[in-house]
Parts: structure tokens; sequence; C-alpha cells
């Protein structure tokens, strides 16, 4: 039995806290299970070299664990020097995000994400990215006026999940107890429309099957599906495809 009696294919209670903080015109506190992240956004008025002149919009991300987060104190990022873990976090959320924006209608600015783990139990990055596309709403619809309705610029939705094999069964939403265990660790990101953005799939010293591989796929698909219901009803009258 999985912890708090989860099945299988169950995820952790999923909870979206928005306008958390009053600075960032995006701020999502995103909680699954214990594991705890503020996301934040903010538009800025300006883009990266390569992009000056070209009429198109950036979008960029920054994770960081706090040094409460896990069960010994965690050392901050100093120095400009940022760990490899966290360095690859951040650009597969950057990624992420940029799949569903249209860089074109958001002109010469850069949506900049923070994404700060308050509580670490497995799925940082999962739960990153699912908080960072709420707060991003957000951002965009405080800046209506000068951007238009969030529609104009989000293409779709996008939501992430870990699935994983442990003891031969496919397991959805792994908190750490289950993900240092596993034989085999996959994060999936999608869009609420189906489409795969990454497949980050690991065989911890042991392999997988096809099979294997396209039922962790079907699992994590549904619980695609629960988040970006989530989602949607954390949203309201702000999700953007309607």
């Amino acid at each position: 039995m999985r912890a708090h009696g989860r099945q299988p294919d169950e995820l952790r209670s999923l909870a979206f806290r928005r306008r958390y903080t009053r600075q960032a015109p995006g701020s999502v506190l995103v909680r699954m299970g214990r594991t705890t992240v503020l996301c934040t956004c903010f538009l800025e008025a300006s883009v990266p070299p390569f992009l000056l002149g070209s009429g198109k919009g950036w979008l960029t991300a920054e994770y960081a664990m706090l040094p409460g987060s896990t069960q010994s104190r965690k050392s901050r990022d100093r120095g400009g020097k940022i760990d490899g873990r966290s360095v690859e976090i951040q650009r597969l959320i950057g990624r992420s995000l940029r799949a569903v924006v249209n860089l074109e209608n958001l002109g010469e600015r850069t949506l900049a994400i923070d994404c700060d783990v308050l509580e670490a139990d497995g799925g940082t990055r999962t739960a990153s990215i699912n908080g960072a596309f709420i707060a991003v709403i957000d951002a965009l619809t405080a800046h209506k006026s000068d951007l238009g309705p969030a529609s104009k610029i989000i293409k779709g939705s996008v939501a992430a999940i870990s699935v994983g094999l442990l003891n031969d069964v496919e397991l959805l939403d792994l908190d750490y107890s289950e993900d240092k265990d596993a034989e085999v660790d996959l994060n999936l990101v999608m869009t609420g429309s189906g489409q795969f953005i990454e497949v980050q799939g690991t065989g911890e010293e042991s392999t997988f099957s096809r099979s294997q591989l396209d039922r962790l796929l079907k699992l994590g698909k549904l619980g695609i599906d629960s988040i970006t219901e989530r989602q949607r009803q954390a949203l309201g009258a702000h999700w953007p495809l309607d």
C-alpha cells in the first residue's frame, strides 16, 4: 500500500493558491502532497540580446530549492554558481512553458518565471511546471490593457507528472520515498490537448520494455488530464482556452 493509502493510479492531493504574494503579477503556491513550490511570474519590457529588433518575446525560468526544503539544510547557490540539477530543471520549466506561449504575439517582452521549492517530497519539477502555468496566465491577465487577453498569447495549457516502476508496479505521481527506490523514473510534460512536450525516462540500475513504457505513458496521460482539470478549476474565468 502506498503512503496515505493511495492507489497506483492516484495523484497526491493537489492545490493551487493564486495571488499568494502581492508584488508579483503572477504568484501561485502549488502543493502536490507535501511538495510545496512558490511560482511567480513577472513581465519585463526587454528581451535577451539575440532577440533585439526581432519583435519576438521570450520566456525564461529559474528554479531553486530553499535551505529548509530538505531534511538536512541545503546550501544556497552563491557567486553565480548553480548546481547542475537546478540548471537542468529550470531549462525544463522554460522549454515546457515556451511550448504553449506565442512569443511573436508577446512582442519584445520577457516572461520571467521563478520557482522556489519550500518543501521537497518528490516531483518538485512537475509541481513547478503545473504552478508556473497558472502564474503566467495571471501575469498576462494583469497586463491585459497592454497585451490584450491571455488567449492571444497562450496557445494551450501545459502540465507535468512523474510516473515510475517500483517492484514492477506502475505508479503515478511518486513521492520521495517511492522515487528514491524506483527501478524506472519518468517525468512527462504534455499539453492539455494531449500533445507531448517532453518525456524524461531513466532506468535506475534497471531496464524497461516497450510495453512497460507504453503503460507508463498511458498512466501519465491520466495524471495530466486530472491536473489540467485542476488548473482549469483554479483559474476559473481566466482559463484562456474557453
